[in-house]
């Protein structure tokens, strides 16, 4: 076996041309090997940097000084107590009875919601029901609603499905269309228009003397 050679000594740095030696940057002991893998592990880190000696401890705050609320001040004349103690701020002199209502902003109603429908759902498709006594039926779409829902026709002289309004969901749209012309939906035609009528059920309605208990008022809608 060949004798171990001895070592080549170090050679010193040879100082710039200026004079001024740059400051040394030493490499930390646990650095990166590649790929996020480090030199030492989590738990030997642990002990090299002897954590285990300062478990348990705790170092107390340092006391911040309190402030003085009150401030003693002499007061003269006889049997007055000779001090009072007056406060350093005063007091609010108005109280509100209940708290300020915040607008919130994130919080709006449903009828200020954004309504999207499906693109392949315009005016004049040709559409099939899915849900409904009218399931199964094609039906034409005739305008759609500010509230999101489809208004909908079969027309009734062809399939008897009347101008109902029905969610987008609840609807398959098909290739083909119905060229309507220059047909416009009236105005009066909306959401309010379908709503029902609602009717007193309460049976202690007070009737003027004369009126016939069974007498019941005939409701009226208009027709398209």
């Amino acid at each position: 076996m060949a004798p171990p050679q001895p070592k080549a000594a170090a050679k010193a740095p040879a100082a710039p041309a200026g004079g001024v030696q740059k400051a040394k940057v030493g490499k930390p002991r646990n650095y990166d090997l590649g790929n996020g893998v480090v030199r030492f592990s989590k738990s030997k880190m642990f002990h090299k940097k002897a954590k285990y000696k300062f478990i348990g401890k705790k170092h107390p705050k340092a006391p911040k000084p309190k402030k003085p609320a009150v401030v003693v001040k002499p007061i003269g004349g006889e049997k007055n107590g000779g001090t009072r103690k007056v406060l350093l701020r005063s007091r609010r002199s108005f109280y509100p009875t209940q708290d300020k209502i915040r607008t919130r902003s994130h919080h709006k109603t449903f009828s200020k919601h954004i309504r999207r429908t499906r693109p392949n759902l315009t005016v004049g498709t040709v559409c099939i029901l899915l849900a409904g006594r009218h399931s199964g039926k094609r039906v034409v779409l005739v305008g759609i609603l500010p509230s999101g829902l489809l208004l909908v026709t079969g027309p009734f002289a062809f399939n008897s499905c009347p101008l109902r309004r029905i969610p987008q969901r609840y609807v398959i749209g098909t290739s083909t269309k119905v060229d309507l012309g220059d047909f416009k939906l009236p105005a009066h035609l909306d959401d309010t228009y379908f709503k029902k009528n609602k009717k007193s059920t309460k049976r202690s309605v007070k009737r003027k003397q004369g009126d016939d208990i069974f007498a019941t008022k005939k409701e009226v809608k208009c027709s398209i």
